[in-house]
């Protein structure tokens, strides 16, 4: 049955629910009864009294208005908590857009008209569904006339947001400029080039601020592992990593960039006043109907601050460990391994290979209710279920020694260290593996045999390396081919 053959009934939940976001005047006409529902929900929650209850029932009568949007106007509960107790009641996760980036080419395939009258809009688009914020989680009428503008096949799966978040949205992305040259014009000019805007300034969200968001959805649709933002002598030249490689994707004047350095600082907690000492900041965003980690680092250089971005998008990085591209005779040996009950793994490669990547695939697949696992790590990259994981802190107690230490007191079966840098932290990672823990790790060297001589040379002595070490895996980060133009070809000899 499509959403548009559901009857009010079919739907899931408390029926109120529905009636009582703001949008479905109808279906609050039509079930008065369950509209008290929510009232009843909101006093067991101690939101709300039960003579104020009273007050809101007696005045809907009069307006024929929604028992929530009441509640709102008369102050009783603000919009985030009633939204909170709707989406929770409709079985719907509630939309956040404070924390969120949404493509505005996708967000356009609805119109103006039909988001505006229906209050929605287009959250992300994605194996044919389409996530769809709306006021109102079972106005069927909504859902129909959006999926008219959609491609067939197009799942419509409604979250909960607020009215005024809504058209917040679609004010922000229907009537400013979106794509990055029309931005950098409106900079430059002090010109809005829509006329529709009516000359109200309240709402209105800064260029800068609309440039920094273009750029970082721009740099997840090119499946980027990193931005680079460099500043030279009269611009900024801005580049992606992608699949390996560094690709200049545009260059801006440099009278841009001081904004610009202020907005990424302040997205990601940093102290927007120091300029001269290098910084580190994280900002957690939903962009494009996932959560990615952006980890920011400055650098200051002769020319101004150089900032670096890296992107973590976990649904991209934690792939199966057949998906990784290893052969499959590589991934058996790599089980086995893995079945063993003690001793160390180490994955080796240079920088970018994509180590860590390699070990939260393992953990991935070895993690289970029934396993303790513990992760020493500078920093952590990827937050997992059921695994303990620590951030390595400079200058405090909590370096690799430490940590490993810590660690062995928190009856782990699984240690997982981010890297092993020193003679003291090599030793420890090895002796937790001769007491019974199964450690993973990570090393800089060329090849898998490179490893041992590279442990013999931090100090870890012969006789403790060849009672701990069960394997070792050196990989190296190769590029895809297009799927659409690779050819096979007969490589010579040279």
């Amino acid at each position: 049955m499509t959403a548009s053959q559901k009857k009010p009934e079919d739907t899931p939940g408390d029926a109120n629910t529905g009636s009582a976001a703001m949008g479905a005047d109808s279906a609050a006409a039509a079930h008065p009864a369950k509209t008290i529902r929510l009232g009843e929900k909101l006093m067991t929650l101690g939101l709300i009294s039960s003579d104020q209850l009273q007050v809101v029932l007696t005045e809907q009568k009069n307006t024929k208005k929604l028992i929530g949007s009441i509640m709102v106007e008369m102050g009783f509960i603000t919009e985030s908590a009633l939204g909170e107790v709707l989406a929770e009641s409709s079985g719907t996760q509630k939309f956040d857009p404070k924390s969120t980036m949404l493509d505005s080419a996708m967000v356009r395939h609805i119109p103006k008209e039909v988001a505006t009258r229906f209050k929605v809009i287009a959250v992300s688009y994605e194996n044919e569904v389409l996530k769809l914020a709306m006021a109102d989680v079972y106005n069927v009428l909504a859902i129909d006339q959006v999926r008219r503008h959609m491609p067939r096949n197009t799942k419509i799966v409604p979250i909960y947001c607020t009215d005024s978040e809504i058209f917040e949205l679609i004010d922000q992305y229907y009537d400013y400029e979106i794509s990055v040259d029309g931005i950098l014009r409106e900079i430059e000019t002090g010109i809005r080039d829509n006329a529709k805007l009516d000359g109200r300034q309240e709402g209105y969200v800064n260029p800068t601020v609309r440039l920094v968001n273009a750029l970082l959805v721009d740099a997840i649709k090119q499946s980027a592992s990193d931005i680079h933002f460099e500043p030279e002598g009269a611009f900024l030249r801005l580049r992606y990593r992608i699949d390996g490689q560094m690709v200049q994707v545009r260059s801006f004047h440099r009278d841009y960039w001081s904004a610009m350095v202020v907005r990424i600082k302040i997205m990601s907690g940093m102290n927007i006043a120091e300029t001269r000492n290098p910084q580190d900041g994280r900002i957690s965003y939903n962009v494009l109907g996932r959560d990615v980690d952006f980890r920011v680092a400055t650098q200051p250089t002769i020319h101004g601050e150089n900032i670096v971005m890296r992107l973590l998008d976990k649904t991209k990085s934690l792939v199966p460990l057949e998906n990784l591209g290893f052969s499959e005779h590589n991934v058996n040996v790599l089980k086995l391994l893995l079945k063993r009950p003690e001793g160390i793994i180490i994955v080796t490669g240079p920088t970018g290979s994509g180590k860590t990547t390699t070990l939260y695939s393992i953990l991935s697949y070895i993690n289970g209710i029934d396993t303790n696992i513990m992760t020493i790590e500078d920093p952590v990259e990827y937050q997992l279920p059921l695994i303990r994981q620590s951030n390595v802190r400079e200058g405090t107690g909590l370096d690799f020694l430490n940590g490993i230490k810590s660690l062995m007191r928190q009856d782990p079966d699984i240690i997982f260290v981010g890297e092993v840098r020193d003679e003291d932290t090599a030793l420890m990672a090895v002796r937790a593996a001769l007491t019974g823990h199964q450690v993973y790790t990570t090393l800089h060297t060329n090849d898998a045999l490179g490893a041992i001589p590279r442990l013999g040379d931090i100090g870890v002595p012969a006789h403790l390396l060849a009672g701990s070490l069960i394997g070792c895996l050196a990989q190296r980060l190769a590029r895809k081919l297009c799927p659409h133009c690779k050819k096979p070809h007969a490589a010579t000899e040279e």
